[in-house]
């Protein structure tokens, strides 16, 4: 057979699926899960540092004609991460295939550009590869080689070998992983599937800025690369500068995260970006002191029982108390309450006969120092002490606390 051939369809398949996937005894768990950078000194003798970098939007364009002029394009765009809202500047904007020319033309935004996929892959891939081998065997997740942040090229066509509902997988993972973080005293399942919490915690567009923040962050403490360029203004075509920028060297790329040890990191750094301003703090405690039963599923957890404590105390508080009633005539019947102390018929045949005396007089309009001399006794100390006893009595009966 002739090596000049074109190679079969079910061979480029064969050749794109092994470039995608990694085979499952080469996951060792300091080597995966990985999210790795290529550095901008590779193709840049040096980079332009916003001030103030703005966070990036993720864009999706099509790509789906694979053209190389605008693969090539979109990589060298992403390349300049560190450039942020102003890697437009290195660029001719008329020599820009579109979309690509459409995006620089709305001027200084920061973008990070994607392929627009089925499974949106590209835009939750930082978030795919802090998943370990078991949550993504738990959740029907392929494994695939280390993750490329930001997007450089599809080499191996992935949303064709995806499955259809890869991002509900990913999204039920992606909970599972950091609920933890959110509720550690109940499990995801106690709770419905439209808690407010448990719909945060699925919602992968929420999570995409404070992992795309934990990633920037780490890439910022990279080395550079020295290309013998100096921290100074940015000079412009007609003799300015450029307002909020500097010039310098590009930072090296490597590693992000390799292994489980450094992905639990960093998904606890994800969570802390998710509140750096108190947000996700915020959002957890308004739906925490706002809980409904509808919030819960039938399952038993701590969350539930806390809920309903809260709910029956607020519903059946009963402070015991006695105060000196006046113009009171009370009357005692098999079904009749001392109302204002809630002393019940049930409850005064758990008193003895002076305890039960003390109550009617009490509520007959008798002050305590009147009963005193009813039943004999020199001052109103003992009546204190037995209406304390009472009130033991009661708050027992009742099942209130102080």
């Amino acid at each position: 057979m002739s090596e000049d051939r074109e190679p079969a369809t079910a061979e480029i398949e064969a050749w794109q699926r092994d470039s995608a996937f990694l085979p499952a005894d080469e996951a060792a768990p300091e080597d995966h899960p990985a999210l790795y950078n290529i550095s901008a000194g590779m193709m840049f003798a040096g980079v332009v540092r916003p001030v103030e970098p703005q966070l990036p939007d993720y864009v999706a364009i099509e790509m789906e004609q694979r053209s190389l002029e605008l693969g090539g394009q979109v990589g060298m765009w992403n390349l300049l991460w560190e450039a942020g809202q102003f890697r437009r500047r290195f660029f001719d904007a008329e020599e820009l295939p579109e979309p690509i020319a459409r995006i620089a033309d709305l001027g200084d935004i920061n973008t990070i550009l994607v392929p627009r996929t089925q499974s949106r892959y590209f835009e939750y891939e930082a978030l795919f590869h802090l998943l370990p081998k078991a949550t993504l065997d738990r959740f029907g997740l392929p494994l695939l080689r280390r993750g490329q942040w930001p997007f450089m090229a599809d080499h191996c066509n992935l949303d064709h070998f995806l499955p259809a509902d890869f991002g509900e997988r990913l999204a039920k993972a992606w909970a599972w992983t950091i609920w933890p973080h959110l509720n550690s005293g109940s499990r995801l399942g106690a709770f419905s599937k439209d808690d407010p919490i448990r719909l945060l915690a699925h919602n992968l567009d929420f999570w995409v800025p404070p992992i795309t923040t934990v990633v920037q962050e780490t890439l910022r403490t990279f080395p550079v690369v020295d290309k013998g360029k100096t921290v100074g203004p940015v000079p412009l075509e007609d003799g300015g500068f450029l307002d909020g920028a500097v010039t310098g060297n590009p930072r090296m790329g490597g590693p992000i995260w390799m292994g489980e040890e450094e992905a639990a990191e960093k998904v606890a750094e994800t969570i802390d970006a998710a509140d750096s301003t108190g947000r996700l703090r915020g959002i957890l405690e308004a739906v925490r002191q706002h809980r409904v039963e509808d919030d819960f599923s039938a399952q038993w957890s701590n969350a539930r029982e806390d809920f309903e404590r809260k709910l029956y105390r607020k519903r059946n508080k009963i402070q015991v108390r006695f105060v000196e009633l006046t113009d009171t005539i009370p009357i005692q019947g098999p079904q009749s309450e001392v109302l204002g102390n809630l002393v019940t018929s049930d409850f005064l045949a758990l008193l003895d006969s002076k305890q039960r005396e003390i109550v009617v007089l009490l509520s007959s309009g008798y002050r305590q120092h009147e009963i005193a001399e009813q039943l004999g006794y020199a001052n109103h100390s003992p009546i204190s002490k037995k209406l304390a006893q009472i009130r033991q009595a009661a708050q027992a009966y009742f099942g209130v606390d102080d």
